[in-house]
């Protein structure tokens, strides 16, 4: 499958690299990492995404290297392979979609199962703990050291995805990775203090106000939160700020699956949904337009933060009942 890459690479000597919008850490270094090893091999390189690197992130593209879509879509090379990563549907790239017709050839690498209407060809694993660890194997097989800047931002990716390698899909693979990085001169307690001990009060008083939304259903087994775009204009939070607060219903043993419906300030809604593998939450994910991996999912939804949080509830109840 990885020659696949290789071949692509061959194929065209400038690329734009991009990810699902918004960025998150895995897709975020993913870039970096993918870019560096583009370069490596001679290639001209452009990553741009739909929207800004949010706040959170900014230390894995610390000097901005990272372009946006809202200053180049005039100007921008149409004759260059278009690389999507860490996701295969060309709807969570946001803005940039728009450049998909144009392009050559759209290649894709995600650690996703693809979708069933991905129409893409590219590198996909779904054994693999994040895209990162992806393209770290990728740039050891072109030969590419990882080092500084571009080290710390794969290992941030391979960390977020694997929740500090405590999720199902670590594995001896992911750990050979990290070896690899940490070698390279990643702090691992560096690492860990910006993605988890850097945020803002306005981010706390959100966690208060979502996790003051908590209710329990199906005797026990289903947490749900809510967030709706009042508390983030109340707290001055961002909605990058409550990606891990699906998480913490996970911690009650009783708990099986956790929701997370969430509304951005422009209104549009989210879901987030985990579980701890007894339910499939991407079945659930995928049957409303999403997709993930078996613990971890979500969507974009069309509905209203109540109506979203009725359907969903009423489809991994139905999952829960065949599971157990």
């Amino acid at each position: 499958m990885t020659d696949a890459v290789f071949e692509f690479l061959n194929r065209h000597s400038s690329l734009i690299i991009t990810t699902h919008d918004p960025a998150d850490a895995d897709g975020l270094g993913a870039e970096r990492v993918f870019s560096f090893v583009a370069q490596g091999l001679g290639k001209q390189v452009r990553v741009v995404n739909s929207s800004p690197t949010p706040e959170k992130f900014r230390f894995i593209d610390p000097d901005g290297t990272i372009e946006t879509w809202e200053a180049l879509k005039e100007t921008i090379d149409r004759d260059a392979g278009l690389v999507i990563l860490d996701t295969s549907d060309e709807y969570y790239i946001g803005e940039l979609r728009g450049l998909v017709p144009y392009v050559p050839e759209v290649f894709v690498i995600d650690h996703h199962e693809p979708g069933k209407f991905c129409a893409f060809k590219g590198y996909f694993d779904s054994t693999a703990s994040s895209t990162c660890e992806m393209v770290v194997e990728l740039a050891q097989k072109a030969g590419v050291g990882l080092t500084g800047e571009y080290a710390r931002a794969a290992y941030a990716g391979l960390v977020h995805d694997t929740g500090f390698f405590a999720y199902a899909k670590t594995s001896a693979r992911t750990f050979n990775a990290a070896l690899a990085l940490v070698g390279a001169g990643v702090s691992p307690y560096e690492t860990y203090q910006r993605l988890n001990e850097d945020d803002s009060a306005g981010a706390l008083l959100l966690q208060k106000m979502v996790f003051s939304t908590l209710e329990i259903h199906n005797q026990g087994r289903i947490a749900v939160q809510v967030l709706e775009k009042k508390d983030l204009e109340s707290t001055g939070a961002y909605l990058e700020d409550s990606e891990d607060f699906v998480n913490i219903p996970l911690k009650s043993r009783e708990i099986l699956v956790s929701v997370l419906v969430k509304e951005s300030r422009d209104g549009r809604v989210r879901c987030s949904l985990r579980s701890k593998g007894t339910v499939n939450v991407s079945k659930v994910a995928q049957s409303l337009g999403g997709g993930g991996h078996v613990s971890s999912a979500g969507f974009r939804s069309p509905y209203s933060v109540r109506e979203t949080l009725a359907v969903v509830l009423e489809k991994i109840t139905k999952e829960i009942d065949k599971a157990v």
